[in-house]
């Protein structure tokens, strides 16, 4: 009897133990997840605060890139979003995976950076022109895009800006929508450029929300259009894509 007591009790004394290091070690793994998400997030922030001071200014009608291409080459424009945190440079990679997970130094980063469509003419000629950006906590990177699933924010924050190497645009927001990653029509950006008036119609019929003003207006242009996507992760399911599009208008103060 003696025996079983003793045999039980160490039983029980090794199943604690057990729990307990198991959970010092998950502890000790959420903390480690924790410390490394927050280097992830600085180093955004950290990057994102040296480009703000590179920003381009417009001067006789052409943004000045100049410092920016000295740091990297593959810099091909500036994206800002007004209201929101989306105020970045843009990079053209080889292939769609060249900044994905590198930074506009060329580092290794988990934020990557926010980049054209290899596929796409880097002064942004093309009646259809695709931006990709990783979502990151607290609306870093292209985070903030997936505010515009929410009707309020999207019908009051329509507005930004493209600058170019050449010339810089205003942009008007469209629509809103969430697209599966493999959505041809938004993720192939050859698709639309013989025929960017179905690239209206498709928003028409599939976002979450639109601005029938400024779709009424694009209509009246007779295809003379240039229409910018913004894309990053969603969570609606598996591979789920949030998206807006603009269309870009020359600066009217140039």
């Amino acid at each position: 009897m003696k025996t079983s007591k003793f045999i039980l009790k160490a039983a029980n004394t090794l199943v604690s133990y057990v729990v307990v290091i198991s959970l010092c070690i998950a502890g000790l793994y959420a903390s480690y997840a924790l410390w490394d998400n927050s280097l992830v997030y600085a180093a955004v922030d950290d990057v994102q605060a040296d480009m703000l001071k590179l920003k381009p200014e417009v001067r006789d009608g052409r943004p000045s890139f100049d410092e920016l291409l000295a740091i990297n080459s593959d810099v091909v424009g500036w994206i800002t979003i007004d209201n929101t945190s989306m105020d970045y440079p843009i990079v053209q990679g080889e292939t769609n995976l060249t900044y994905i997970n590198t930074d506009i130094y060329g580092d290794f980063a988990l934020g990557g950076s926010i980049f054209l469509d290899s596929r796409n003419d880097r002064n942004f000629n093309d009646h259809y022109s695709l931006l990709y950006g990783h979502s990151i906590i607290n609306g870093r990177m292209f985070g903030d895009i997936n505010l515009y699933k929410e009707e309020a924010f999207f019908n009051e924050n329509q507005t930004g800006s493209l600058l170019t190497t050449e010339t810089s645009y205003d942009l008007k927001i469209f629509a809103s929508l969430i697209v599966p990653a493999n959505e041809i029509e938004i993720f192939n950006p050859l698709v639309w450029q013989d025929d960017i008036e179905e690239l209206v119609d498709y928003a028409d019929h599939t976002a979450l929300y639109l601005n029938m003003d400024i779709i009424e207006e694009m209509r009246a242009m007779d295809g003379d259009l240039l229409i910018l996507a913004l894309t990053t992760c969603s969570d609606e399911f598996t591979d789920a894509r949030t998206v807006v599009l603009a269309v870009m208008e020359p600066n009217s103060t140039e």
